[in-house]
């Protein structure tokens, strides 16, 4: 069964202490679908997804609303700003040392943030 991004943005993060494993490169890609956007880093721990946004100050609003959310959901993805405008934001579940169905559903959430992009 196909999950959608509507199904992961009614879903919230669900607190990790670690002892549960990472999802099977299976999984991932099933949840991934949902998030076509981003990518899975080649050691398959990881989700990524970067933007050229239209300036500095998009990007550190871009930022900001990021935030927002990873608090309320109570899981933080690694911010990266190069370049006054690149932005790139990296998923994973530090507890277990991969990636869990919370990455998917803060992945889903960032999605759903407007940002003005370069044109």
């Amino acid at each position: 069964m196909t999950i959608t991004t509507e199904q992961l943005c009614s879903r919230h993060c669900v607190a990790c202490e670690g002892g549960l494993p990472p999802l099977t490169p299976a999984l991932v890609e099933h949840f991934r679908q949902a998030v076509p956007s981003w990518q899975i880093t080649p050691d398959g721990q990881r989700l990524t997804r970067s933007w050229r946004v239209k300036d500095f100050l998009t990007a550190l609003d871009f930022f900001q609303q990021i935030g927002q959310i990873a608090e309320t959901e109570d899981h933080h993805p690694d911010l990266h700003l190069v370049g006054y405008r690149q932005v790139t934001v990296e998923i994973w579940t530090h507890a277990v040392g991969g990636l869990t169905e919370n990455d998917f559903v803060l992945a889903a959430k960032i999605d759903q943030v407007p940002v003005e992009l370069k044109r």
